[in-house]
């Protein structure tokens, strides 16, 4: 599925639209600066991945700090069947130059 850009990410959060929201940052990232997405740190994905079994035919945004771990999870959730993943290119550091 095509990437999501920040702007875009950013009307939807603004519209308080429902998707499912993942980000991959490590912990202590994630508790720094968050966006309202769920946290499963990358390195834990593949432990986890059960977690987010319910969502795996709906649409999933993926961000991280910069757009490449959530482009690595983007590309492991899809060997996994995950159908409808969408990464963030420029992740949070983009989003926050809005």
């Amino acid at each position: 599925m095509e990437d999501i850009t920040v702007s875009e990410l950013k009307d939807r959060l603004d519209k308080g639209q429902k998707f499912h929201f993942l980000d991959v940052r490590e912990e202590w990232e994630f508790e720094e600066d968050n966006l309202g997405a769920d946290n499963i740190p990358l390195g834990e994905l593949p432990h986890r991945i059960s977690e987010l079994e319910e969502f795996k035919d709906e649409e999933i945004v993926v961000h991280c700090r910069s757009g490449a771990r959530s482009g690595n999870a983007k590309k492991f959730m899809e060997s996994k069947g995950f159908s409808k993943v969408r990464n963030v290119p420029g992740g949070i550091l983009a989003y926050r130059q809005l």
